[in-house]
């Protein structure tokens, strides 16, 4: 039987997650935290076979939150699920310890197949991010590769791509104005881009990518 926690600040996502895994007899608990201070505070009183983990939360995003719930529960297997393209976020996640990613666009059979097999301690990737790791692997061609970025990297991004400026995303994270300037510095040496007009083109063309 699995045992599952749903992490997401939307209610609404939450009860409609929820509704769908309640439909599978062969998962005994549903959990819910609201960010990941919440979630946290769970896996330290309560065991957990699947992590279900948005991306996009208040405070800490959950790209920043794997390495800490790996921490406090080694055995629970991290399932990202996320209104970004895979395109954008998945080779990231999995390097950094997730087992899995899906969209939120995926179909419910497909999210309870997801956690089912990182239950098993498989890894859920699909047909596209299966490809990039093989590219990555044979492909030696710097200009073929694509930039790796930290968690904090891949946050900034998506909140330029959620139109917010440098004053509104140091204000969702609690840092200064000055450290989300050096973020976008690192994002356009990275990306090899110029401007912060291009970064904003960039996130946004890369947030909507739904080729896969």
């Amino acid at each position: 039987m699995i045992k599952v926690i749903i992490t997401d600040d939307h209610p609404v996502v939450r009860l409609g997650i929820r509704q769908i895994l309640e439909d599978d007899d062969r998962i005994s608990l549903i959990d819910e935290a609201g960010d990941g201070k919440e979630l946290i505070a769970k896996l330290i009183q309560h065991d957990y076979n699947v992590v279900l983990l948005d991306i996009t939360l208040p405070g800490r995003s959950g790209l920043d939150l794997i390495s800490q719930v790996k921490r406090v529960q080694p055995t629970a297997a991290v399932l990202m699920l996320s209104i970004y393209s895979e395109e954008m976020y998945a080779m990231t996640a999995l390097k950094y310890g997730a087992s899995g990613y899906l969209t939120k666009s995926s179909a419910p059979d497909e999210l309870v197949a997801a956690i089912h097999k990182v239950a098993r301690g498989e890894r859920f990737i699909s047909s596209s991010v299966a490809e990039k790791l093989a590219e990555n692997i044979f492909e030696h061609s710097h200009e073929k590769q694509r930039p790796v970025l930290s968690p904090r990297e891949m946050d900034v991004l998506s909140r330029f791509a959620d139109g917010k400026t440098v004053v509104q995303i140091a204000s969702e994270f609690s840092l200064s104005p000055k450290t989300i300037s050096t973020y976008r510095t690192r994002l356009l040496t990275k990306l090899k881009l110029k401007t912060t007009s291009e970064l904003i083109r960039y996130a946004i063309l890369r947030k909507g990518d739904t080729k896969v």
